[in-house]
């Protein structure tokens, strides 16, 4: 009776074959086992699209197939199928060390079971089983290891020994859940970015403190702070509303910056958004023309300085006390302050201060 062999090559001898050389292939059979059990090959698959067929050696060691660990080398220009005999069960470490950016499938020579295949970014490891769980359909299934992990699903309590370098993607939650990043102990989390973004698409997005501390904004970690800055698009409103009854407290000098405002042509444009705080020096005689982008309820201040005895007229949209303006400085080195509030129609004057020496 002859001899008989494994899917992976090992021959079984039969009784009474083999006479005067059973040693030899007895030999040939351990280093087979050994090589199936630890056994390290590399395999080039370099080249255009096609398909590597993986054989079976029966009685001699070498085969690619019969390795524990098969590394796939070659630069590849084309998307690679690497397959092995239906009848093969055992279990694979693989890797992917090819050059190019093609998919390589490992899968069995036919039938529809299930596969693997290296994205054409993944240049990793990875570790199949060969099932060989049916006679036309088996099955590849795979575990996935070190740099070739792409799916920890089951692992609802995974845990990293090092850094997380997700190479640029996102990582993101499913079913509407939170992703929660909390420091071990009293360690902080810092962001290392330029720019932080928070929101999501064109909803409203809430800064917030999950208990009742306060929550501070600073910068240099409060130590020789720069400015913190408020910013809005699409000409926007910045709002401060309390809770309740609080109140909006200021622990320091709040200011808004003057500005000037310049004549031309015998008038003044005045954006009342842009310059709220404004003064102005003569040059000739002009007339403030009637302010711009103006809110209801707002107010708006203005410093005139005479350089020169210039005389100065208002647009009708600025109402004075009693319905008559004031008489003008007009003086050189002589200082006049305004200040009105808008009600929606006009600029009506809450104050003034006239004739005070230039400073």
């Amino acid at each position: 009776m002859a001899s008989t062999y494994t899917p992976l090559g090992v021959e079984l001898q039969a009784t009474g074959e083999n006479a005067g050389t059973w040693g030899t292939k007895t030999n040939t059979n351990l280093q087979l086992v050994e090589q199936i059990l630890g056994g390290f090959t590399q395999q080039s698959i370099a080249g255009g699209a096609q398909t590597t067929a993986l054989s079976v050696s029966d009685g001699s060691t070498g085969a690619t197939l019969a390795h524990r660990m098969i590394e796939f080398t070659g630069t590849i220009s084309g998307n690679q199928i690497v397959t092995i005999p239906l009848d093969v069960q055992t279990f694979y470490i693989l890797r992917n060390s090819t050059s190019g950016s093609h998919t390589v499938q490992f899968k069995y020579v036919s039938g529809s079971g299930s596969t693997f295949t290296f994205s054409a970014s993944d240049k990793g490891d990875k570790i199949v089983f060969a099932a060989a769980n049916d006679g036309t359909n088996p099955d590849i299934k795979t575990l996935a290891i070190g740099t070739g992990i792409a799916n920890v699903v089951e692992d609802t309590t995974p845990q990293l020994g090092g850094d997380l370098d997700v190479n640029g993607q996102d990582i993101v939650s499913t079913s509407n859940a939170d992703i929660d990043i909390i420091p071990n102990g009293t360690g902080d989390v810092n962001l290392g970015a330029d720019t932080v973004q928070i929101g999501d698409n064109d909803a409203n997005a809430t800064l917030t403190t999950q208990g009742t501390g306060d929550l501070i904004l600073n910068t240099n970690n409060g130590t020789n702070a720069g400015n913190i800055t408020l910013e809005d698009g699409a000409n926007g409103h910045i709002q401060f509303t309390t809770n309740g009854t609080g109140t909006i407290k200021f622990n320091d000098l709040a200011y808004i910056p003057q500005q000037a405002l310049t004549s031309s042509s015998n008038a003044v444009a005045w954006d009342a958004q842009a310059k709220p705080n404004a003064f102005h020096l003569t040059t000739e005689n002009t007339t403030f023309s009637a302010p711009t982008n103006n809110t209801e309820g707002s107010f708006i201040c203005l410093e005139i300085n005479y350089d020169g005895s210039h005389t100065i007229a208002f647009n009708t949209v600025f109402e004075f006390a009693a319905s008559t303006a004031p008489t003008f400085t007009s003086t050189d080195g002589k200082t006049d302050i305004l200040v009105f509030r808008y009600n929606g129609a006009v600029w009506q004057e809450v104050g003034r201060t006239l004739n005070l020496s230039e400073s």
